[in-house]
């Protein structure tokens, strides 16, 4: 080692090289200023979803909640006292076990066992669909593209139609709650990176909302696994060899077997709930239409798509039907992204975007070409968050420059023409940015109009204040006069079910205990002579065979209430029982749940 320079001080530090330098008050003041920027995002982002939810809440009030809804409140409200398995409920043919009956428990936990949970859990549901649906929109996008891609799928799911539309997509206990964890599982598989353990969680994550839906067979598992395929086929024409294309789509095949595990995972859970003396399911015999009963099932399937995107028009008049006709917009969006997808299905698009395009078409394929169109049009209410999806990402893309080679005569046009095509572009852009914001701000406008609607009361409101002030506790009735009686009245007055042409327990969405006559005494029989699928119950031949003369007979509205002294549970029909010993439940619904 060489000898130190004269003078050198031994004693004075050495400059550390990886330390840093303390910030100047220009760069505190640029760090304050980003997080203020952040804060005030963040603010502004929390405003427009507290705004959003507020929004589809006055909406949904729009629509009265039925026994259906009633029912989930019901289901529920066991859960959460402890019945968590759901033993002696009949459900429909929809269990909801993982997706809205966690949800309704939660709510009610904190707002009580009311009708007005429905529509607060029916907002919160309608709400987190636009907010996921905005984020898969946009996809790996930055920059401006993503923004429009955004305000695009925003923009489709932004303003349920009124009446049916409502009913569908911000109402019902249905489908939409599907689309909820479904596009959760399908951000997973667009954002993550391929590595093992993403297909171990898609299969988990499919089976778990397998469990409340037998529809994800057609709109998850399906797609999926058809997408996943046809890519892995495009790599075995691409590749140059089966082996050689096998190991590249390793991902892919891993995906296809995701979405089968996820199947038999479902069905293992449903086996396990079951002996457990878990809830009972009502299977729907769903069937292919012939083709002589094409036009009951395609005409409603027709009718049933306009509606679900706010595009239905006919019937309407004034702000309505210029709402409607606006929405038309959104529909044909929706038609030609999904005619893209499927024209370049084998090439040039994401999974996600092949998986949404076969879940849209399988769904409204099985809805248009089985008995499920005669169900209602919240069937299909998938469509609606999916085709905003695939809109946004399909007809959003970033443009990309052509060039071309300037040969022969295009190498002697005048230079001041070759900025031609560029104004083009530009104002073909700037054309569509204007018209797209003047149909945002309709459909702004459209919510704001409708979600200032009044509010409709619960049905059977009338009958409900009319037993309670009577005294009346325990009864029998038809469906859609029974548990929404039950909730509304806060549990002071309980109507169970029956069939209408036979007079047995209608097990459908209902508890066995209620037909218990050692628990329970019902004492009135509520008939009802409204017009309409949803009110008409008057099987008075029946209630005298049955129940003999009443001591008491009112009649106010369309309603009678037939009252006696002794106990009806012990009179009620016996029903037949399965080879399992259950109760035989009904062949479908009470009536067409149409909204």
């Amino acid at each position: 080692m060489g000898a130190m320079p004269a003078g050198t001080d031994v004693s004075a530090p050495v400059a550390d090289s990886g330390e840093q330098s303390p910030p100047t008050p220009a760069g505190k003041r640029a760090r304050s200023r980003a997080r203020y920027v952040r804060l005030a995002s963040a603010a502004g982002l929390a405003a427009v979803l507290a705004a959003l939810f507020f929004a589809y809440l006055g909406l949904s009030r729009t629509y009265p909640e039925n026994s259906d809804e009633a029912n989930i409140l019901l289901m529920a409200w066991d859960m959460l006292h402890g019945n968590v398995v759901l033993h002696g409920w009949y459900m429909s043919d929809v269990s909801f076990y993982t997706t809205e009956l966690p949800q309704y428990a939660l709510l009610e936990s904190f707002l009580g066992l009311h009708a007005d949970t429905a529509h607060v859990a029916a907002a919160m549901t309608y709400t987190l669909a636009v907010v996921l649906a905005v984020l898969l929109a946009k996809g790996q996008a930055s920059g401006r593209v993503a923004v429009v891609r955004a305000l695009t799928a925003a923009g489709i799911l932004l303003a349920p139609q009124l009446g049916g539309g409502v009913f569908a997509l911000d109402l019902s206990v249905g489908h939409l709650g599907t689309s909820v964890p479904l596009m959760l599982v399908w951000l997973l598989v667009d954002r993550a990176r391929r590595r093992w353990y993403v297909p171990v969680l898609t299969a988990a994550g499919l089976a778990w909302v397998l469990v409340a839906d037998p529809l994800v067979l057609v709109i998850g598992v399906l797609p999926l696994a058809l997408a996943s395929v046809a890519r892995v086929i495009r790599g075995v024409f691409g590749a140059g060899g089966l082996l050689l294309a096998l190991r590249s789509r390793w991902y892919e095949l891993s995906l296809a077997a995701a979405a089968a595990a996820a199947w038999g995972l479902a069905w293992g859970a449903e086996r396990a709930l079951a002996a457990l003396g878990g809830y009972y399911l009502n299977p729907l015999p769903f069937t292919f239409a012939s083709a002589g009963d094409l036009n009951r099932t395609v005409v409603p399937a027709l009718s049933s798509i306009p509606l679900v995107f706010g595009a239905a028009f006919r019937g309407l008049s004034g702000v309505q039907y210029a709402l409607a006709v606006l929405h038309v917009v959104s529909l044909v969006l929706v038609i030609l992204a999904v005619l893209r997808v499927l024209v370049r299905f084998f090439g040039g698009i994401t999974l996600v975007e092949q998986v949404l395009a076969v879940a849209i078409v399988a769904n409204v394929a099985a809805y248009a070409l089985t008995t499920a169109a005669f169900q209602g049009a919240h069937e299909i209410a998938v469509v609606v968050p999916f085709g905003a999806v695939l809109t946004a990402r399909m007809l959003a893309s970033p443009v990309r420059a052509r060039r071309r080679s300037r040969r022969g005569w295009r190498a002697r046009i005048p230079a001041i023409w070759a900025w031609v095509p560029n104004v083009w572009v530009r104002v073909t852009r700037a054309a569509g940015y204007a018209a797209g914001a003047a149909v945002l701000a309709g459909y702004l406008a459209g919510l704001a109009y409708e979600a200032a609607q009044p509010a409709a009361p619960p049905a059977n409101t009338a009958l409900t204040s009319w037993l309670m002030g009577h005294g009346l506790r325990y009864g029998l009735g038809g469906y859609w006069e029974s548990s929404i009686v039950t909730v509304e009245s806060g549990g002071q007055v309980d109507v169970r079910s029956l069939r209408l042409h036979s007079l047995q327990r209608n097990l459908w969405m209902a508890k066995l205990p209620w037909y218990d006559p050692t628990a329970n005494v019902a004492t009135f029989v509520v008939l009802d002579s409204g017009p309409g699928y949803l009110n008409n119950w008057e099987p008075r031949a029946l209630v005298s065979r049955y129940f003999g003369v009443p001591a008491h007979v009112y009649s106010f509205g369309p309603y009678t209430v037939l009252v006696w002294n002794d106990n009806l549970l012990p009179l009620v029909p016996p029903t037949s029982s399965s080879p399992s010993g259950r109760p035989q439940p009904p062949a479908g619904p009470p009536r067409s749940r149409d909204g």
